[in-house]
């Protein structure tokens, strides 16, 4: 049909249509050899399992505002409870037995205080969770950090191994196979603000040392979630088709951006939907990407395994 514009005096000529409200927001993929994906709706406050069929049901009802999730080498869900959209949120990091059900808290608190709001988490082949502990929600009266960080929890020890101002806002992560190197994206979004992905090395003490820049999506919206490949890129979810304000602009589409470890942008996969939010590889030879957008999550066939702590990279 050939555009005729809006309709001569029932609307005013100015008008523009606004989102009303938004019912579900999809991140933290984390898919387990079942076949099940699973998803968190942080808006709905819960956790999703989609089948091999795409049949989805409720895996948790109250998810404490997660956020991300990943499994551990044992199979276990690790989840980032978050404080974000909306009330309920339980700042902490949990880990779910999905044989038993069973739900263990691991930290809640640094320094006797609360987390701002556990945003993503990876896991190594010695056991440790590093998580990302930013704050992207309007009211920062509830703060008690003092710092957006990056922290991780080995054992029964907590380390904060990177903050502000060396790091703008911690968001995704990602461990290489031989615990060598973790990849950190910084994702500010404020005017002037960081939109990069770091590179650390770490040490024999789980130590960050070297920063060094791998990409800058310049003013942009920067990443998001982030997963590796057997190869070693990162798969990066970022960019924006609308803008949101006056602290970024169009030039980074939103979509999947595949990039090497030295910082060569490989390619660009465009998903047709804002916000694009995380992603991670599943399938029985960790070939299909699948990717939460906005309300939708997306899938892909790619040549290329995904690298995956459990059941083996």
């Amino acid at each position: 049909m050939k555009e005729v514009g809006l309709p001569v005096g029932l609307v005013d000529a100015g008008a523009r249509i606004r989102t009303a409200a938004t019912v579900c927001f999809l991140e933290g993929p984390a898919w387990h050899p079942s076949g099940d994906l699973f998803v968190s709706d942080i808006t709905g406050n819960r956790i999703l399992r989609v089948g091999p069929d795409g049949v989805w049901s409720i895996f948790r009802a109250d998810s404490g505002r997660t956020n991300g999730n990943t499994f551990d080498a044992q199979g276990r869900l690790i989840s980032c409870e978050g404080a974000e959209f909306g009330p309920g949120g339980r700042r902490r990091l949990v880990r779910t037995d999905l044989a038993t059900g069973e739900v263990e808290v691991l930290t809640d608190r640094f320094e006797g205080k609360p987390y701002n709001s556990p945003n993503d988490a990876c896991v190594d082949r010695q056991e440790r969770i590093w998580f990302t502990d930013p704050y992207y929600w309007t009211d920062r009266a509830s703060l008690e950090q003092g710092a957006e960080a990056v922290y991780c929890l080995d054992g029964a020890t907590v380390r904060r191994v990177v903050a502000q101002p060396q790091i703008g806002r911690p968001n995704g992560l990602a461990i290489t196979p031989d615990d060598k190197t973790l990849y950190v994206v910084d994702s500010h979004n404020v005017e002037g603000g960081n939109r990069k992905i770091w590179a650390f090395d770490v040490t024999g003490d789980a130590r960050l040392a070297n920063q060094r820049l791998v990409h800058d999506f310049g003013r942009g919206r920067g990443g998001d979630g982030m997963r590796l490949d057997r190869e070693g890129n990162l798969w990066v979810a970022a960019g924006v088709n609308t803008t949101r304000g006056p602290h970024e602009s169009a030039d980074v589409s939103a979509g999947v951006y595949v990039i090497s470890p030295a910082g060569k942008l490989m390619g660009w996969i465009p998903i047709p939907e804002d916000t694009v939010t995380n992603l991670t590889f599943g399938g029985a030879d960790r070939k299909t990407l699948y990717v939460t957008a906005g309300k939708t999550i997306f899938k892909l066939q790619v040549n290329v395994a995904g690298y995956s702590l459990y059941p083996g990279a």
